[in-house]
């Protein structure tokens, strides 16, 4: 296995606050999320925050192009996600060309056969598979689950992720990501306030994918520091 492939793995299992912190252009309904701002600002209050991975959505639905990957993996040494509609080998090869460490699968979007081309190829290039899925079938015979991120979207791609989510959708489906062999399950997606990424975290999730919350807050210390003492007293 490559050393980026294990790279982003390893970052995400080792941190003591495993959130991939996300930045993307605007969110589901155009509205501006950068708010004056820079990338390099954000990326830089991401790293101050102790990120161990970003993600970076280069899908047109929320503003995003291939150059804010560039400028990201141009700004900051932590693995990057490269989040977009991937369904073509191509676009997994120009991934890794501008530094993405992983890249978006979405199993809802691409046939089994794809879908399993696709991992073997992301791996092949040294890229970690983020395979997201909505329902438990779409486990079936996916290869190479202990080197895949699996990611429960709590939301509906259908409606653009127009609608409010279904966190109770983590809930379910993470026996069943568990009984893959994958290390890394995420919930992704509607995740708005710290007590629900305690609750998520503390139900067994190995991270999580932070989008809209974290950029939009003025306090991202507080955030943050909200999430780890609810953890704490859940676990106690």
């Amino acid at each position: 296995m490559s050393e980026t492939t294990t790279g982003f793995l390893d970052a995400l299992l080792d941190a003591p606050r495993p959130l991939i912190m996300e930045v993307k252009l605007r969110d589901p309904h155009g509205g501006d999320l950068l708010a004056g701002r820079t990338v390099t600002d954000l990326v830089t209050r991401y790293e101050q925050a102790g990120a161990p991975c970003l993600s970076v959505v280069t899908g047109r639905w929320f503003g995003g192009t291939t150059r804010l990957l560039r400028e990201v993996t141009a700004t900051t040494t932590l693995p990057v996600l490269q989040k977009d509609f991937l369904t073509r080998p191509a676009q997994l090869e120009a991934a890794h060309a501008m530094g993405a460490s992983a890249v978006l699968l979405t199993a809802a979007l691409l046939p089994a056969t794809s879908l399993n081309r696709l991992i073997t190829c992301a791996l092949a290039l040294g890229l970690t598979p983020f395979v997201e899925i909505t329902h438990a079938h779409e486990l079936d015979h996916l290869p190479h689950p202990d080197s895949c991120v699996i990611a429960v979207n709590n939301k509906d791609i259908r409606t653009r992720e127009r609608d409010t989510g279904d966190l109770e959708r983590s809930l379910r489906l993470l026996p069943a990501v568990r009984a893959t062999g994958c290390r890394a399950p995420v919930s992704a997606s509607a995740i708005t306030n710290p007590h629900t990424a305690a609750r998520l975290l503390d139900a067994g999730y190995a991270a999580l994918l932070v989008g809209t919350a974290l950029m939009r807050t003025d306090d991202i210390h507080t955030w943050l520091t909200t999430l780890d003492t609810t953890r704490t007293g859940v676990a106690a």
